[in-house]
């Protein structure tokens, strides 16, 4: 028994719907109250968690209070309670049947709603000494009896995250990381200590800034039988000077001198896979992307992002003579106006 909570029987005879059901056939023989215990506070998950969210609040809980960790007097108790709620919220079709009992406060007594016997049950009971947790475990066909005894309960290793810094080359073209973790373990003596983990990961190529990497079986040993967490790997680029990422596309900075700009160029330009020859046409202004397919990061399946080299005009910061009297006559010359738009909002204001 999980809980000193128990199933009331009245020795009067009751009218309720759900307990005008046939006591052979019917799931509930007699009107009964039992007391509610709400599973979702127990793990401190919302009614709305997914499976994932479930689990990861119970592996947290269950670490933190098994006896052969915890020094908290009630940890046994609470270990027993969280382990309860778990094995009900885990399975869909008994959080399901769970959720038909309604919201109550927790320890509240509380008659189920009718047919819930027989929609989530189909059996009979003796109702004597069980609770709802025995409730659970017959529903599921595990059928306990009432006083039974369990063996130790399961308990999968936690899931660890670290965050692996890799080059943008390494990116590109795939690696292999060394980490060197420190994680928690129960000793010998039940108590927890910082053990040394060290093991090599793969990284695929294409991986981008932000990508997650799941190894199984990498994460916290498991108790009693149960399965190692895993690792999760965070991928970090580290800040390249040339290249700026964004997914899978990549991003330059151009420099063009001013005559390159205006009579157009075929310059060499950098890759992650060598350097290309990028044709500039006549007339490209600052700011304009100019982009080379396929060359950015390669992309899980097949392909590759795009990478665009952003144009940056490049003014020389000190000439010659002849250059001076050739930039004088350009100006002298030339009828451009780079701020005519100018004196058209001056025509405006007058």
């Amino acid at each position: 028994m999980s809980s000193v909570s128990v199933w009331r029987h009245y020795s009067l005879p009751c009218f309720h719907n759900q307990c005008l059901n046939d006591a052979g056939f019917g799931f509930f023989s007699r009107c009964v109250e039992m007391k509610y215990k709400d599973y979702y506070a127990i793990l401190g998950v919302e009614r709305s968690a997914d499976e994932a969210a479930i689990k990861k609040a119970y592996r947290r809980l269950a670490h933190k209070f098994h006896p052969d960790v915890s020094k908290d007097p009630q940890g046994e108790a609470k270990f027993k309670e969280i382990a309860e709620a778990y094995a009900t919220l885990k399975d869909p079709e008994k959080r399901a049947a769970y959720d038909r009992l309604g919201r109550y406060k927790p320890g509240q007594d509380f008659r189920p709603p009718p047919d819930w016997g027989r929609q989530f049950g189909g059996s009979r009971h003796s109702f004597e000494d069980i609770d709802l947790s025995d409730l659970f475990e017959e529903f599921a066909g595990r059928g306990r009896r009432a006083g039974g005894r369990r063996g130790p309960m399961p308990i999968p290793g936690e899931d660890y995250e670290v965050t692996a810094q890799i080059a943008l080359e390494d990116a590109y073209r795939g690696t292999e990381v060394n980490l060197d973790l420190s994680v928690p373990e129960a000793g010998e003596n039940g108590l927890l200590r910082r053990a040394p983990r060290s093991f090599k990961a793969r990284i695929p190529k294409g991986a981008t800034d932000g990508h997650r990497l799941r190894l199984r079986g990498r994460g916290g040993k498991g108790m009693n039988g149960g399965p190692d967490g895993d690792l999760y790997l965070n991928i970090a680029l580290r800040p390249h000077p040339l290249f700026r990422a964004s997914g899978h596309d990549l991003y330059l900075d151009l420099p063009l001198a001013p005559w390159e700009a205006v009579l157009g160029a075929t310059v060499q330009v950098p890759t992650l896979g060598g350097s290309v020859q990028l044709k500039v046409p006549p007339g490209t202004e600052a700011g304009q992307k100019l982009r080379l397919a396929k060359r950015g990061l390669p992309k899980p399946h097949e392909g590759a992002g795009d990478l665009f080299a952003i144009v940056q005009i490049a003014v020389p910061g000190a000439v010659n003579d002849k250059e001076r009297a050739l930039f004088r006559q350009l100006a002298d010359g030339a009828t451009f106006n780079p701020r005519r738009h100018f004196e058209q909002e001056l025509k405006h204001e007058r």
